[in-house]
């Protein structure tokens, strides 16, 4: 027997040895070293003395602002991306510049388990005795509604204090008494009399506790006239003027029904009065064959500046055919008109226009210009991602590293289509044009026989393109995936492919989008750009093929089978 042992234990060491000499598939990476941006939409040109509407052009939806001295900031939805909440500085409400995310560290709040539509809603800022205040929803998170603050808007924010109320989209407001109040949509009192009956509550806030204190009440059941059945009442603010107070909300869902309403009350909780000619602010009631349409305007929130001027930013969208379009809901600027104690941003059958006379502010630049042609070059050569970049959900591992050779990436075994089993490997910038280039240059000498890199167009788990450099079975090349229905492969489906030979060359890939139309290309080196697909159909991006509340994002994707 011992010498029968010892042999096994010679054979289990001997194959133990021979499994180590054996070559096993390694990590490898994907190095990025450059990403460029082109777009330009055309549209009226603004002069001098104007400006250009969207003021945030592509994914920026449900803004909210305040104004701090000669100050404006802003802060926008950001749902399953990562870092979250992105908030701007304007000094002319114009040009404006990110300073910041709200939700940047991964133990700030743990969200992006769930579709990319989930996450963080809509957000509200506001401002009292030296401190910034955030109230938003985590959909999906155990907590819900909660408030972050900080002493500089650019950060850091402090982590959540959860308010433990159900419903959506919360916002403070500090009256001249120093009371704070918290609105927010939610259920209504007993049994919804209708699909989308919600209501709008109303409940004191302290802010030494960071407490809701006192009864919770609804100051608004179902929106402006109960018996039309008035669809999804969200989004409110509260402010005063005069003797008044003021709630605005949206109300008619976020598609083309969206419209920005108003009521008013001599006292706080109310009661309070819808206004007569209502909607402030809508598009649902023009000619869907207008030239240069925009369309699902809401979602607004009202500031005053030091003249004792209003105005209004809000959201709406721009599509380019019917109503499709890959950019998302968009931020826009008008003026607040006053007529017998009443607001109005627009009067019925107006539509938004796309040039409109500046604020009576002396005018500052922005970093980057956020509407309007602009092109910019991204190498990745500072200590982290810049403000504008997020990652689908929050990194649980570090999978990615900047540096002064570029974006450097490690691929992940789960596809952009997968969002239950792992963090797609995935770096992503906003679409903000409808006509745009998007070009990636792309070094895979160090990707492994499994791994594939590349340039990825993405609206949702379930409807993307990505252009991949791939090394298979069948050598070399460059692969065109594309997904459009959750019944498709979580890595989508090939539909163009080009063999490139045993080159060790940088690889470069281009996305060009104008409208419904998108073609892709590809070069390898310093060569002449050559065809991988055209005429492809980019509405399949579009919010009303895909779903969701989002828009379009591109960047460096990399992927292991």
């Amino acid at each position: 027997m011992p010498s029968l042992w010892s042999k096994d234990v010679k054979r289990c060491l001997l194959a133990l040895i021979c499994l180590l000499l054996v070559p096993v598939a390694q990590a490898g990476s994907a190095l990025f070293t450059r990403i460029h941006y082109q777009g330009a939409d055309g549209g009226p040109t603004p002069t001098t003395s104007q400006y250009r509407n969207p003021i945030l052009a592509g994914f920026y939806p449900d803004p909210s602002i305040i104004r701090v001295g000669d100050d404006f900031y802003l802060v926008n939805s950001s749902f399953g991306y990562f870092p979250g909440l992105p908030v701007f500085h304007s000094r002319d409400l114009v040009d404006w510049t990110q300073i910041g995310n709200a939700i940047d560290r991964p133990g700030q709040i743990d969200y992006g388990r769930h579709e990319l539509t989930r996450g963080l809603f809509a957000a509200s800022i506001s401002y009292h005795g030296g401190t910034f205040y955030i109230t938003n929803t985590c959909f999906y998170c155990d907590g819900g509604n909660y408030v972050i603050t900080a002493k500089n808007p650019a950060g850091p924010w402090s982590n959540p204090v959860w308010f433990g109320i159900e419903g959506i989209d919360p916002s403070l407001f500090f009256d001249s008494d120093g009371k704070a109040w918290l609105v927010n949509n939610g259920m209504p009192v007993g049994k919804p009399r209708y699909e989308g009956h919600r209501a709008i509550w109303i409940q004191q806030f302290d802010p030494t506790s960071m407490k809701l204190v006192g009864p919770r009440k609804v100051i608004v059941d179902g929106g402006t006239d109960p018996s039309a059945d008035p669809q999804y009442v969200e989004g409110p603010h509260l402010f005063r003027r005069g003797s008044w107070y003021y709630l605005i909300a949206a109300q008619g869902g976020t598609g083309e029904q969206h419209a920005e309403m108003v009521w008013r009350s001599h006292h706080v909780t109310g009661p309070y009065m819808a206004w007569s000619g209502n909607p402030v602010l809508t598009q649902r009631d023009l000619d869907p064959a207008r030239a240069h349409p925009v369309t699902s305007a809401g979602h607004a929130q009202f500031v005053e500046l030091k003249d004792g001027s209003w105005w209004s930013v809000f959201l709406a969208t721009r599509p380019y055919r019917g109503n499709q379009y890959n950019l998302g809901r968009e931020t826009f600027l008008l003026p607040v008109h006053w007529h017998d104690d009443w607001p109005q941003v627009l009067p019925h059958d107006t539509p938004v226009p796309l040039v409109a006379t500046r604020p009576p502010l002396p005018r500052t630049a922005s970093t980057q210009p956020t509407t309007g042609p602009f092109g910019w070059t991204e190498h990745f050569h500072g200590p982290g991602l810049p403000l504008a970049w997020m990652t689908i959900n929050v990194p649980r591992t570090h999978w990615y590293a900047t540096g002064s050779k570029g974006l450097r990436i490690t691929p992940s075994a789960t596809p952009l289509g997968d969002y239950a089993n792992g963090q797609p490997a995935y770096v992503a910038h906003r679409l903000q044009h409808r006509v745009a280039s998007l070009e990636a240059t792309l070094d895979a000498a160090l990707l492994a026989p499994n791994e594939q890199a590349g340039l990825a167009l993405f609206q949702n788990e379930t409807h993307f393109y990505a252009a991949m450099r791939v090394h298979d079975h069948s050598g070399n090349a460059v692969v065109l995936y594309r997904r459009t229905s959750k019944d498709e492969p979580a890595a989508g489906t090939p539909i163009a492919r080009v063999a490139l030979g045993k080159t060790t060359q940088p690889l470069r890939l281009r996305f060009q989008l104008d409208g419904a139309r998108l073609d892709a290309w590809y070069a390898q080196g310093s060569g002449a750009w050559q065809p991988l697909a055209r005429n492809l159909d980019a509405s399949v991006l579009s919010t009303a093929t895909a779903g969701g509340f989002t828009g379009v994002t591109f960047g460096p994707y990399a992927y292991r089978k």
